[in-house]
């Protein structure tokens, strides 16, 4: 998929109201969509990867039977309560919800942290609303840890550490 067709598809994603339901508002319009500008600027973002953590960012999620994008996951670095974490991060079209992809997409890049970047925890920011993102992540092993507030208002963390047999 060219950087072109990434734009686009990520651009329908993010122009959707529904899709962007729990996302924080900051930046984005009332109804937490995203211009074409604004995708544009978060995929150059994902293009040019994180300045401090090059392994860590937001990546195409295809889908293998047909070659499509069905959406965005990933690992994002954030600082919480002074501490560093890492958020497993994932987005998919809301044509393929409830197929147990967002699981499949997670556990792949939960897998990748923790076996090839040697990261020993991993957390999922959620709006407390969201029910089908406290199942991906429950789904990847993860439990709830604490809630928090911040500038934007409530989340809660879901956590997990590395299991030791890995």
């Amino acid at each position: 998929m060219c950087i072109r067709d990434s734009l686009d598809a990520l651009y329908v994603l993010y122009r959707d109201p529904e899709m962007r339901r729990y996302f924080p508002p900051e930046g984005a319009s009332p109804d937490r969509t995203l211009t074409r500008e604004e995708t544009k600027e978060e995929l150059d973002w994902f293009l040019n990867g994180h300045p401090r953590h090059p392994e860590l960012g937001l990546w195409a999620t295809i889908l293998k039977d047909t070659g499509e994008f069905i959406g965005r996951c990933g690992l994002l670095p954030w600082t919480i309560d002074g501490q560093d974490e890492v958020e497993v991060a994932y987005m998919i079209d809301k044509r393929y919800w409830r197929r147990g992809l967002g699981v499949e997409a997670a556990r792949g890049i939960r897998d990748y942290a923790f076996n090839q970047l040697g990261l020993s925890r991993l957390i999922c920011m959620i709006d407390g609303e969201n029910a089908a993102s406290i199942g991906v992540a429950e789904g990847i092993g993860m439990t709830f840890e604490k809630e928090v507030v911040d500038e934007h208002g409530p989340y809660l963390i879901y956590s997990m550490s590395k299991p030791a047999s890995e």
